[in-house]
């Protein structure tokens, strides 16, 4: 097990440079259900947060409702990955919603983007865009080199107790 300070700044520079990845949360009846999000990392060099700017929809809610978790699983084509097990809360207020989405339009390549560009969003303060937190309870950052035994380390940091 590795220290946060080690393997924050390894897992936000990997899933900075992957960008989507896949979320997965659990429904109301206990199953499994994933989708491919967009989130941007914040590391102050205590804390590491997740935000993903995110259309609210009634499956969505309804999923952190139940299981206020997700899981966020990145891999790219040389088979780097980073996971974080998360838990999740929504944003509705306005300065969380606004501060996202400036987080997201003055980000850097290649996660930063325009939030303007997404059909039906408009601006932050509209009611089809709203913010998910994420607080990492593990992480995860392995290198691709690693499965393909060219070396390299394998990064895993937990909470000192999980959510739950």
């Amino acid at each position: 097990m590795h220290e946060l300070s080690e393997v924050a700044p390894a897992f936000v520079a990997m899933a900075h440079r992957i960008v989507w990845c896949t979320v997965a949360t659990v429904d109301t009846h206990g199953r499994p259900r994933s989708r491919i999000l967009h989130p941007i990392w914040q590391w102050d060099g205590q804390q590491l947060l997740g935000w993903i700017g995110t259309g609210p929809t009634p499956t969505k809610r309804a999923h952190i409702q139940a299981h206020p978790y997700a899981s966020l699983n990145y891999w790219s084509p040389n088979h780097d990955t980073c996971v974080a097990e998360c838990h999740a809360s929504w944003a509705f207020d306005d300065e969380t919603r606004t501060m996202v989405w400036e987080l997201f339009r003055h980000g850097p390549e290649p996660v930063g983007y325009d939030p303007a560009i997404v059909p039906g969003w408009g601006s932050p303060t509209s009611d089809t865009f709203a913010a998910l937190r994420l607080e990492p309870w593990r992480l995860r950052v392995f290198p691709g080199t690693v499965l393909l035994g060219q070396g390299g380390t394998v990064l895993t940091w937990r909470a000192g107790s999980e959510p739950g």
